[in-house]
């Protein structure tokens, strides 16, 4: 009859014991990381169940598009008064505390509490022609749409004829793709504003086709559409190119037509 060493038991034991120790100590650290990553970081929306995220005291709340869309305009009517183009619709179904946040913003400064996954439509084709505003019609039906929800917007970055120069290479300005919303002067209040506006233009992104959005030093995109804003990297002593004097948008291009040319 075979004989176990002496002290095999001992050390099988001691090595079960270790291993239950790291798999307690991973999932502490999981789950510590996750609870500051709901409370500290930017929302992410994860490439699965609803589209949109808000991040509050109490941690992430997950909104489906439509919720999404009744809250962002919601909390712009709220914020605009009287003076609001329209009411604000009914939202019963959502958390109160999300309703709070999206109103009022993080506690501590300005910054991005909602977040959504959009991807581009494959289906859309590249539009040439310019409306008389300088804007493509894609453009000018999210114009349109900026208009009728918002009051007193100054708006920029687009002219009769369209832009050749004042922006960067490559800028969707050039195209009549590109709305800037400005909100000036840089303070703690029109970046809260800024943000608003932020927040209402990723909740309706599908219904205007919208590809990025930058403010605040923040980026979003249609490109990593579950990465949420991230951080826009530009000159740190230019507040134009870091987008925090202006919220911009531009709408997707679309593909070029296979018999183009």
């Amino acid at each position: 009859m075979a004989h176990r060493p002496a002290g095999y038991g001992r050390r099988w034991n001691g090595l079960l014991l270790s291993v239950a120790i790291l798999v307690v100590i991973a999932v502490i650290g999981f789950l510590g990381a996750r609870w500051v990553a709901q409370r500290t970081a930017p929302p992410v929306s994860m490439p699965w169940g609803p589209d949109c995220a808000v991040t509050t005291e109490e941690g992430q709340v997950r909104l489906d598009r439509d919720q999404a869309r009744r809250a962002t305009t919601a909390a712009a009517v709220t914020v605009q008064g009287d003076a609001a183009p329209v009411a604000a619709p009914d939202t019963d179904d959502i958390p109160d505390e999300v309703m709070a946040r999206l109103v009022e913003g993080p506690e501590d400064d300005a910054g991005p509490s909602l977040t959504c996954r959009s991807t581009n439509n494959p289906d859309l084709q590249v539009q040439d022609e310019l409306e008389p505003t300088g804007l493509t019609a894609r453009a000018q039906n999210l114009h349109n749409g900026l208009t009728d929800h918002f009051t007193d917007l100054s708006l920029g970055g687009y002219e009769p004829g369209g832009y050749d120069t004042g922006h960067g290479e490559n800028s969707a300005h050039y195209e009549g793709r590109a709305i800037d919303i400005f909100y000036r002067p840089v303070d703690e209040d029109n970046r809260r504003a800024g943000w608003i506006m932020a927040h209402w233009l990723i909740a309706h992104a599908p219904d205007y086709e919208v590809a990025v959005i930058i403010f605040d030093d923040r980026i979003w995109s249609t490109t990593f559409p579950s990465l949420g804003w991230r951080h826009y990297e530009a000159d740190p002593d230019n507040e134009i190119l870091r987008h925090l004097d202006h919220v911009h948008v531009d709408v997707q291009r679309g593909e070029e037509s296979a018999d183009a040319g």
